[in-house]
């Protein structure tokens, strides 16, 4: 644990009086700092709501991540950026359900103190509003838990003096004796002898503020140990703990709650200004998933697969490719290469469980090919639930079937899985890929404003030209994709094209080209009458 400067004893120890935004750097450092001293102590501790045994390394992860925030300001930095940093600082790298509420008090108390001097009174109304807020962020609350030693901080410092340190130490005195309590609060800890972890994570964290407040330094912040050995309790909750940092409005975030609700539990969902840190324990990790992406845009997905015997998945043996095809013709062409084929329709994505199920069927090494920007999301998402299952998995970021047929062409599973990515990726990285379609609707783009029955021209995602001919604008797009090095035109046919479309393309290229080979495939795919790639 953290001592005292080698010169503390030349030092008198005077209190703070204002908590000054260099003041928050040094209790954030200082959380940070114990708290990762103390991680393997406060996770031996942990047995709810899962017996996973990480609780310390998230609240330091999370604390190390306000401080590393704060490390990126001017030294100079005013209360409102310093507060402001904190806070977001520990929602972005919130672990963990503790760390997620953690995470929300510390949203709390920036709340006031961003507005304030930092006085006694300030940091008072701060940790009650973190008391609050940290509450109103869990679906279900359960005493005996860091919920509870915030309400013990909240109350205890409500008849506090103006004097900053006062403030400090009654919040300290508070969460220790809170702490205590908490063993004799929840059956569960009271069968293993334990504290609470999160709320022993808590305690050192108000222990460290009247730390840094009074400028007295203990030799140790204490963790009580478990009273006597025990072994840890078999889950009986859902399988899997899913978290995600998701960009979404406040109506949708109060749909989002109750949907998860309805899923699992120990549902925490923090933040706000349209930035959220979701975290709940589910059965079905992948319909937890998709409500995040109905809600808004979720990344940042880590799903954590809580060792329930009966829910493990067999997967397939060996090296296997997860493909994901929006045609007929395109599903045969991956199939016939040897990959596992997920279908979707044009325009939307396949259902997390079917790719997590291909992924399943694939082998032990997968590697999975999106084939489109909007399909990547569920592939990661499905990746990090079969990683959490035994399987590695590489998602490449393939956005267009015809990067996607070209890694697959150089797929050897003789090789080494690193070097067969890094081998897929360079290829289908080095293939630009574009397509013809028809607009249905007004809009403006690129390439300027077109309107309905207009034939664009698209390259790497976007409109380079607007015509009326579907003939002349494949012509045209091909023709503006080539390079001096290209050596191969690949042509997927849509489902409605008319064959000479392809034709036309290959007999302008068989004038201007020769060099090059053309190849033609039906694709089948609705919505683009035809798919380009150049390598």
């Amino acid at each position: 644990m953290p001592t005292e400067p080698p010169d503390a004893g030349e030092r008198v120890h005077e209190s703070l009086q204002i908590l000054d935004p260099q003041a928050v750097r040094r209790w954030s450092r200082l959380c940070a700092d114990v708290l990762g001293r103390a991680r393997a102590e406060i996770d031996a501790l942990n047995v709810f709501p899962v017996p996973d045994g990480d609780t310390g390394t998230n609240l330091h992860l999370t604390m190390l991540s306000a401080a590393e925030a704060l490390d990126g300001l001017p030294q100079d930095a005013d209360a409102e950026s310093t507060w402001r940093t904190l806070a977001q600082g520990a929602l972005l790298g919130a672990r963990g359900n503790s760390g997620v509420i953690v995470s929300q008090a510390l949203r709390g108390m920036a709340e006031v103190l961003k507005h304030a001097k930092g006085g006694g009174r300030d940091l008072r109304e701060g940790l009650v509003r973190a008391a609050e807020m940290a509450r109103k962020a869990v679906a279900r609350p359960v005493e005996g838990t860091v919920l509870s030693v915030l309400s013990a901080v909240a109350g205890a410092v409500e008849d506090a003096s103006d004097e900053l340190a006062e403030v400090a130490r009654k919040a300290a005195v508070a969460a220790r004796g809170a702490l205590g309590r908490t063993t004799g609060q929840l059956d569960v800890l009271a069968r293993n002898g334990v504290v609470d972890a999160g709320a022993a994570g808590l305690t050192v964290i108000m222990e460290s503020l009247a730390a840094v407040v009074t400028d007295s330094y203990a030799d140790r912040y204490d963790v009580p140990a478990p009273a006597a050995k025990f072994e840890p309790e078999v889950a009986r909750g859902p399988g899997y703990e899913v978290m995600y940092l998701l960009e979404a409005g406040e109506d949708a975030v109060a749909g989002l709650r109750e949907e998860l609700d309805g899923l699992g539990d120990s549902l925490v969902v923090v933040g706000g200004d349209g930035l959220w840190n979701v975290h709940v324990h589910v059965d079905d990790a992948g319909a937890a998933i998709e409500a995040g992406m109905r809600a808004g845009r979720p990344y940042r997905l880590k799903v954590v697969y809580l060792e329930a015997p009966a829910r493990t998945h067999r997967a397939g043996d060996g090296r296997g490719v997860v493909a994901v095809a929006a045609g007929d013709g395109i599903a045969r062409l991956f199939r016939e290469a040897g990959a596992v084929v997920v279908r979707r329709e044009p325009g939307s994505s396949p259902s997390l469980a079917a790719v997590l199920a291909a992924i399943r069927e694939a082998g032990t090494e997968v590697v999975v090919l999106p084939n489109d920007t909007g399909v990547n999301a569920v592939a990661v998402a499905a990746a990090e639930i079969a990683r959490e299952e035994g399987v590695v998995v590489s998602v490449l970021p393939t956005k267009g079937t015809v990067q996607g047929l070209a890694a697959l062409a150089v797929h050897d599973p003789l090789r080494r899985f690193d070097d067969d990515v890094v081998a897929m990726t360079d290829t289908a990285g080095h293939t630009r890929h574009g397509h013809v379609w028809v607009a249905d609707r007004e809009a403006m783009t690129s390439a300027g404003m077109c309107r309905p029955g207009d034939v664009l021209g698209v390259i790497d995602g976007d409109v380079a030209l607007i015509g009326s001919a579907v003939e002349d604008i494949a012509v045209e797009i091909t023709s503006r994709m080539l390079s001096v090095s290209s050596e191969l035109v690949t042509l997927i046919m849509g489902v409605d094209a008319d064959a000479r479309l392809a034709r036309a393309v290959k007999d302008h290229l068989d004038a201007v080209r020769p060099d090059i080979e053309v190849v033609a495939y039906e694709g089948g795919q609705g919505g683009y009458p035809l798919l380009i790639g150049v390598e």
